[in-house]
C-alpha cells in the first residue's frame, strides 16, 4: 500500500504523484454548467467526481480553493464562435431578461447539487461577473502577437502559436486534422483560419447581451471566462483543472493556448476528466430524445424512466464505476445501484446496533487502509465500495449470530464507513430524513409497535401479530425477524 495519491493527467496521459502535503495548499477548478436548462445526468457526473476529489484532498489534509463558475454568457448554439448565445435565445423566447434564466437555472443546479450531497466549491465565478478579466486577457494575447482584430471580432492565431508552441498536446490532435475537421460556418470570413476560435466576439444588433469594449461593442469567447477567472483566484499556475471528457476539445485545449500565450506558460499541473453517462449505448442528447434531467429521475417523470430514482441511487450509480470508465445508464443499471445502496446502508444500520463481546472470534481487516490504497490509485470509488461490501459481511454474520466482535474492532468499522462511505464518496443515509428532520420520535414509535408484536407472538396471538406487521409493511416499513428479536428499515 502506498498513503502518496496518484491521479491520471490527461495531458501526459499516465497517473502521476501529487504534489506532497509539505505544499498543502491545492488550487482546483472544474468547468460548471451554463445555465440555460434543467440540470440533467451529464451535470451530475463531473459534480459528483471532482466532489469526492475535493472531499478526499481535504481528508488529507490539504487546504483546496475549489472553483467552480458559472457559465452565463458566452456559449453559443451552433459552436464556440457562430450562432446565438444559449441563455439570450431561452431569454428571447420566455420573454424574459437573460439574467432572470441564467438566475432560475442556477437556482435549479444548486437544489440539484445539495440533493446529490454535493458539496458547494470555495468560489463560484459567474462568466458576466469578469468580462474586464477576460478584456483583459484578450489584450495580453493581441500584445504577443498570438491574436488578431477582424471586423471588431478577436480571434485567436492558432497556426501562428502552433509554430512556436504545440496546439493540440492535450487532446492529440494535430493541427492539420483540426483544419480538416473544422466546420464551414457563416463568418467564417473574418478568420484568416477555419481553426482560429473567437477571444471577443462583435455583437450584432440583435444581440442582446454586450459589453464595451476597445474592439466593440461585444462578448467574450466561451473558452476565455475559464481561463481568466481561474486565473484571477487561482493564480498563473494552480493544481488541478477539471471536467468532463466532452470538454477536452474544443475547450480545455483552446484554454491552455490562451495560457501560454498570455503568460508564457502552461496555468495547469493536472488536468482530470470524467467519462460520460450513456443512454443505452448513445451519447445522451437533446436531439437524440435520450435526454433526462435530474429532477426527471428523481420524480419518475420521464416515459424512458420506470420508477423514480432517489438522489443517492444516482450518487451510488455514479460511484459504483471508476470516474475515467464510460457509465451506461439503464433502469436494470439503477435499481441495481438502488439495491445496492440499501444493502450498504442496512450494513451500517446493522453496524450501529451490534453488541460487543469481549473478544472477536472473526478476523477484521484493516478495510481503511484497503480503501485509502484505493482512493489513492487515482480515486477508485468502485473498490472503496467493494471494500466496504467485504466489511458489510463481517457484520452479517455477527448480526446473524455467527461471529462476535469487540467493541474495538466495532468502533474501528464505525470509523471506516464514516470515513470513506459519508465524508469521502459523500454518501448520504436517506434514512435519516434529510435535513432537520428529527426521526427519533418515529423510531421510538415504530419500536414500540415491534416490542407489542413481539409479545403477541410470545403469547402465540398470531392474529394482533400478523396486524401489526401487515400494517407497518403498507406504511412502508420492511420488518424482519432475527434471533435476538426484529430489525426494520424504510423502504
Amino acid at each position: 500500500m502506498t498513503n502518496q495519491l496518484f491521479i491520471y493527467n490527461t495531458l501526459t496521459r499516465r497517473k502521476e504523484l501529487f504534489k506532497p502535503l509539505q505544499e498543502p495548499n491545492v488550487g482546483m477548478y472544474v468547468c460548471g454548467p451554463t445555465v440555460y436548462g434543467d440540470p440533467h445526468l451529464g451535470h451530475a457526473r463531473p459534480s459528483i467526481t471532482f466532489d469526492v476529489l475535493f472531499r478526499y484532498l481535504q481528508h488529507l489534509g490539504y487546504k483546496v480553493r475549489y472553483v467552480r463558475n458559472i457559465t452565463d454568457v458566452g456559449h453559443l448554439e451552433h459552436d464556440a464562435d457562430e450562432g446565438e448565445d444559449k441563455i439570450a435565445k431561452k431569454a428571447r423566447l420566455e420573454q424574459l431578461e437573460p439574467m432572470e434564466i441564467a438566475q432560475y437555472y442556477t437556482n435549479r443546479y444548486h437544489d440539484a447539487m445539495h440533493a446529490l450531497n454535493v458539496l458547494p466549491p470555495s468560489i463560484e465565478p459567474h462568466a458576466t461577473g469578469h468580462i474586464i478579466e477576460q478584456e483583459q486577457l484578450v489584450q495580453e494575447i493581441l500584445d504577443n502577437g498570438y491574436a488578431y482584430v477582424s471586423n471588431g471580432s478577436v480571434y485567436f492565431d492558432v497556426e501562428k502559436y502552433n509554430k512556436d508552441h504545440k496546439y493540440g498536446k492535450l487532446s492529440g490532435r494535430n493541427l492539420e486534422d483540426v483544419i480538416n475537421n473544422s466546420r464551414t460556418l457563416e463568418g467564417v470570413d473574418e478568420k484568416r483560419n477555419q481553426a482560429d476560435f473567437a477571444l471577443w466576439k462583435k455583437a450584432q444588433p440583435e444581440h442582446i447581451m454586450r459589453w464595451p469594449s476597445v474592439w466593440s461593442d461585444g462578448f467574450p469567447g466561451w473558452h476565455c471566462e475559464c481561463t481568466a477567472m481561474g486565473r484571477k483566484y487561482l493564480g498563473n499556475h494552480f493544481d488541478i483543472h477539471g471536467g468532463g471528457m466532452d470538454l477536452i476539445f474544443p475547450h480545455h485545449e483552446c484554454e491552455i493556448a490562451q495560457s501560454v500565450a498570455s503568460q508564457g506558460d502552461d496555468m495547469v499541473h493536472y488536468w482530470m476528466h470524467n467519462n460520460m453517462i450513456t443512454i443505452n449505448g448513445q451519447k445522451m442528447g437533446k436531439s437524440l430524445g435520450n435526454f433526462i434531467t435530474l429532477e426527471e429521475f428523481f420524480t419518475g417523470s420521464h416515459e424512458m424512466l420506470e420508477q423514480a430514482y432517489t438522489p443517492m441511487t444516482i450518487r451510488f450509480f455514479i460511484l459504483q464505476a471508476h470516474y475515467r470508465g464510460t457509465v451506461d445508464f439503464s433502469n436494470e443499471a439503477l435499481k441495481a445501484a438502488e439495491k445496492a445502496y440499501e444493502r450498504m446502508m442496512d450494513g451500517w444500520h446493522r453496524l450501529n446496533d451490534l453488541k460487543a463481546s469481549d473478544a472477536s472470534s472473526i478476523k477484521v481487516e484493516d478495510y481503511a487502509a484497503r480503501c485509502a490504497e484505493a482512493m489513492n490509485d487515482d480515486l477508485n470509488t468502485a473498490q472503496v465500495i467493494a471494500t466496504l461490501f467485504d466489511a458489510c459481511k463481517v457484520i452479517n454474520q455477527v448480526n446473524d449470530g455467527n461471529a462476535t466482535l469487540s467493541q474495538a474492532d466495532i468502533d474501528t468499522l464505525k470509523a471506516t464507513f464514516q470515513t470513506y462511505l459519508f465524508d469521502v464518496l459523500g454518501v448520504r443515509d436517506d434514512s435519516t430524513g434529510g435535513d432537520n428532520v428529527n426521526l427519533e420520535p418515529y423510531k421510538k414509535a415504530v419500536d414500540l409497535l415491534l416490542e407489542m408484536r413481539k409479545t403477541a407472538k410470545a403469547n402465540k396471538d398470531w392474529a394482533t401479530s400478523d396486524l401489526i406487521r401487515d400494517r407497518l409493511n403498507e406504511a412502508g416499513f420492511d420488518v424482519k425477524d432475527t434471533k435476538d428479536g426484529f430489525e426494520w428499515k424504510v423502504r
